[in-house]
């Protein structure tokens, strides 16, 4: 490879010496005076290290001399021929900022410039590059595809190419996430896939083990834990161990991803964000600040980095000296206090090709200066070289890295909800895979369904345009894309259940109830019209009658009493009739009642208006600050003229005994109609929520062919937002949330840069003193605004002062269902059905655990379907003690030897577990496992669970 034609026939003078120079790539001269600058390199020569001083001169005639003095002290002589010159001359290098005079006389004729001389960094640079993966946005995703697919070749070429050029010039390529790869895998003949395999191994490509720039606050648990499997698997298959990570563009990550990272053995993450847009006080709070991210149970980390100007160095400055000049005027800017620094360098655009020009300017750089050094490598060459020097003395942090751009994902609502429910769904298929049918686990369909959950939560929601021109064909097909992910993944997630379940009897009066979770449940289950069309009674395999009724509707409530965990109960319908329960719930003039909860529906605005728990008068609605259930629509960022639903319709839909519903439906801006339903079931602790919001389609840019995203319409134009309202009242009460393998408190637990103007929720969030408390579950909607209307950030929003500094204590909190907020990427309108189902559990005393089981529960439903053949399943396969210690999921290994179970210290204090196998699990030894299913510890007879960790346990099978 040749090197670029701007470096022929450019030069360093020492001592009348011509020496070869790397990085001139232009040399100026105005109106005949000289132009002196000051590289900021250290030159050794003759075991000195000094700095040159570059001169430019016009044209001045043949075999002229020319005289240069440094602040009146001749420090060159030489004699030129004619043309314009340049040369540099080598001088003592200041050890702080300082003007010094120039002065460069020709043929004795003195002309004289200043010029500020800065101290060089002795420091090393890494230079990571890569391309960063949008998966469309300028450019239709099969496209996309294969260009990521061809940069693995192009990478590896250069590789190649560079081989034999001095060691830190050596090209690497650095694979950012890891969907490209997989394509590849799948896509290219088997010499292409061994060609990659050795260029991994020779360490010419860097594997990065995220599979996609994740939006991680959208994440589920299990679905976070997944972002990172395809890495353990592709280490495991190039038999190199895959120990960083890098996300690109988005701003900030939640708080368990350290977790999720840690099981794969992940111990670097390079961050870099946007460099600009909706990224809050992000970039600001983290730039060159490594520190140890601590995990939620304190007993995992990982070294996290953020580079200057994040992703995108290589967008906005070209090589050359002046760039050099600038770095090292950033880290003189944040006092630096490290010899190692690093710099992402993902080419010319996004979805680039590698940079051809960086293995060639970092070696010549390196040829003239010592220092600063430049070295291209992989993220955990760089990332372990930082470690030895500096790890043990880096600042710790535990806390949220609370995200910005999940916010988008409300405008895709309906299909937000799909992913969310499949994820669940899929844990669920695992868990059933394993009590009923272990030897039809088909990795492959579950590898396939969680590659579409992952790739609906990836950043990249569509085109460039996707607000400004919504209807262009370019637009339209990214979106359709984008869709199918989680349409597909819905679809698989329900084909992976049924094919768990096995083939339903001939019988179809019998249903079985399967319990896939680690704790004893009792609950109204709703068997579909299909299932129960036999009748209405219901009674279990020893005769018991269990309580059901017949919904509005078509569905048949059958009440579930204690059904084991890991276990079914098979019940038979008749046409008997239905047996009420011992206490009926009733429903009149818009009270609601169990013996347990008493909840109130104001007539006037069909909002919730009091929640009591039994045996207290306390109103758990803050009446004085609204109402719960309350719809708010937002016109753009207008919180001083929030407008409410209509009159209601109030008709009792279920009158009891078993379920009683409220429907409530009501005009509402915005929308074709609105339509909340409150439901209380006899005997439980909790009112269910359901609303039905029938959205209107924004308007759509007047000026469609105006394709500009930072156009007017497309930053400010027809933005909206709905909202619902949350308002609790708890004596003393503290909010706390649930993120993905993570409690939070908002503020308390949120490190600096995190976004606060909204915060994405896992399942729950909970307000509560050390007596009482109310925990409310969201199964649809993954965003709420804490203490107000604070989601008002329209378009891009470049400056960080204007975003929300302080979250102050409070017991109010919106659920953000839809919003159009954003100028690019994500959608511009959505429109017709989209439901969100929420409840509300008053509960005494403050178990963590307990808050984890029911909405777990609620998101992980008792699972009905018609009976089947499968073995007897009515024992546990497996019991938890303690019970505080609950199974995220449960699934046979993907080798078929073992069981795999994820073990989460829900009670947030540490535990000694015993795992409590049935005969028929066949459980042999033990082992301390990891994402990769790995044995690589054993445990004997009782494992250790700190609070919030995760502990993955690997248990062969006597097969």
């Amino acid at each position: 490879m040749q090197r670029r034609d701007v470096l022929k026939g450019l030069g360093v003078t020492v001592g009348g010496a011509l020496l070869p120079r790397a990085g001139w790539t232009r040399i100026l001269a105005t109106g005949g005076l000289p132009l002196v600058t000051a590289v900021r390199g250290l030159v050794r020569k003759d075991g000195k290290l000094l700095q040159p001083l570059r001169i430019a001169l016009p044209e001045a005639g043949a075999g002229v001399q020319v005289v240069t003095k440094l602040d009146g002290v001749e420090v060159d002589r030489r004699t030129l021929e004619s043309g314009t010159h340049g040369f540099e001359v080598l001088v003592e290098p200041v050890t702080a900022a300082r003007i010094s005079q120039v002065a460069v006389a020709v043929n004795g004729m003195e002309q004289a410039a200043s010029v500020e001389r800065k101290p060089v960094c002795r420091v090393l640079v890494y230079v990571l590059p890569h391309s960063h993966h949008d998966l469309g946005y300028t450019d239709l995703q099969a496209n996309v595809e294969e260009k990521q697919i061809n940069n693995i070749l192009l990478g590896m070429d250069l590789a190649r190419k560079t081989a034999s050029y001095p060691e830190g010039a050596r090209f690497v390529w650095n694979l950012e996430v890891l969907w490209g790869a997989d394509l590849f895998l799948k896509r290219r003949p088997e010499s292409d896939r061994a060609a990659l395999r050795e260029a991994v191994r020779k360490g010419w490509i860097g594997l990065n083990g995220s599979y996609a720039n994740e939006l991680t606050g959208l994440c589920r648990p299990e679905e976070l834990m997944q972002l990172f499997r395809f890495g353990t698997r592709l280490g495991k298959e190039f038999d190199v161990p895959v120990r960083s990570a890098m996300m690109s563009d988005v701003p900030g990550f939640t708080w368990g991803t350290v977790m999720a990272m840690s099981q794969a053995g992940i111990r670097y993450f390079s961050a870099a964000p946007n460099f600009f847009d909706r990224i809050g006080t992000f970039m600001e709070a983290w730039q060159d600040k490594p520190f140890w991210w601590i995990s939620p149970s304190g007993k995992e980390r990982v070294l996290f980095w953020v580079p200057w100007t994040g992703y995108a160095m290589s967008h906005v400055m070209k090589l050359g000296d002046e760039w050099v000049d600038k770095y090292q005027d950033r880290l003189d800017m944040v006092s630096f206090p490290y010899d190692i620094s690093y710099i992402r360098w993902s080419g010319h655009g996004d979805n680039a090709v590698p940079d051809p020009e960086l293995s060639e300017w970092i070696k010549d750089w390196n040829e003239t200066y010592e220092w600063p050094k430049f070295h291209i490598a992989t993220t955990e060459v760089a990332f372990s070289a930082f470690e030895k020097a500096h790890g043990d003395r880096l600042p710790e942090f535990r806390g949220d890295l609370t995200p910005y751009w999940e916010d988008g994902a409300a405008s895709s609502a309906l299909e937000t909800a799909l992913s969310r429910n499949a994820a669940e769904k899929i844990v669920q298929a695992g868990a059933l895979a394993a009590l009923s049918r272990p030897a039809a686990y088909d990795v492959a369909r579950y590898t396939e369904a969680w590659r579409n959950v992952l790739l609906y939560s990836e950043h990249t929601w569509g085109a460039w345009n996707s607000v400004s021109d919504s209807e262009n064909p370019f637009v339209q097909k990214q979106w359709d894309v984008k869709r199918r992910f989680a349409v597909d993944a819905a679809q698989q997630a329900n084909e992976l259940l049924e094919q768990a379940i096995g083939t339903p009897d001939q019988n179809t009066a019998e249903v079985d109830i399967w319990n896939t979770t680690s704790w004893v449940r009792s609950e109204v289950v709703l068997l579909s019209r299909e299932l129960s069309q036999v009748g209405d009674h219901a009674e279990d395999e020893h005769g018991r009658s269990a309580p059901t009724q017949r919904l509005a509707s078509g569905e048949l409530a059958l009440m579930v009493e204690k059904i084991e965990p890991f276990s079914s109960r098979r019940y038979r319908l008749t046409g008997k009739k239905a047996v009420r329960p011992e206490h009926a719930v009733t429903v009149r003039s818009g009270i609601l009642q169990n013996g347990k909860l008493r909840v109130t529906v104001d007539a006037k605005t069909g909002d919730v208006i009091e929640l009591v728990q039994q045996g207290d008068a306390v109103n758990l609605v803050d009446t004085s600050n609204g109402a719960v259930n309350r719809f708010l629509s937002m016109a753009g960022n207008d919180v001083d003229h929030l407008k409410r639903s209509g009159v209601p319709a109030i008709t009792v839909e279920d009158a009891g005994p078993l379920i009683a519903t409220l429907r409530i439906e009501s005009s509402a801006p915005t929308c074709n109609r609105l339509v909340r339903r409150v439901r209380l079931a006899a005997g439980a602790d909790h009112v269910l929520l359901e609303n039905l919001v029938d959205k209107q389609r924004a308007p759509l840019n007047p000026n469609p062919g105006n394709g500009d995203q930072g156009s007017a319409f497309a930053q400010r134009g027809n933005k909206e937002s709905i909202q619902f309202a949350f308002p609790l009242a708890v004596a003393d009460g503290k909010m706390t949330m649930d993120v993905p393998l993570a409690v939070m408190r908002p503020e308390l637990d949120q490190l600096p840069g995190s976004c606060k103007n909204w915060l994405p929720v896992g399942r729950w969030v909970d307000v509560s003193s050390e007596t009482r408390g109310v925990t409310w579950a969201t199964l649809d909607a993954p965003l709420v605004e804490i203490g107000g209307i604070t989601a008002t950030m329209l378009g891009s929003q470049k400056n960080p002062d204007v975003w929300r500094k302080k979250i102050a204590e409070t017991q109010l909190l919106y659920s953000w269902v839809m919003n159009n907020h954003w100028g690019t990427n994500y959608r511009a309108y959505q429109q017709g059905p989209v439901t969100f189902r929420y409840a509300l559990r008053p509960h005494r005393g403050n178990s963590a655990a307990e808050k984890q089981e029911f909405a777990t529960g609620l998101t992980q439903p008792l699972v009905a379907a018609p009976a089947t053949n499968a073995e007897d399943v009515r024992e546990p396969l497996l019991r938890i003690s303690p019970a505080d210690v609950v199974v995220q999921s449960l699934m046979p290994s993907e080798d078929g030897k073992a069981w795999i179970v994820r073990l989460f210290g829900a009670s947030g204090e540490a535990r000694e577990v015993m795992l409590n196998w049935s005969a028929r699990a066949k459980a042999g030894k033990t082992w301390i496992s990891n994402l990769a299913e790995e044995a690589i510890a054993p445990a004997n007879g009782v494992i250790t669970v700190a609070g919030w960790q995760l502990v993955t346990v690997r248990v062969e099978r006597n097969l």
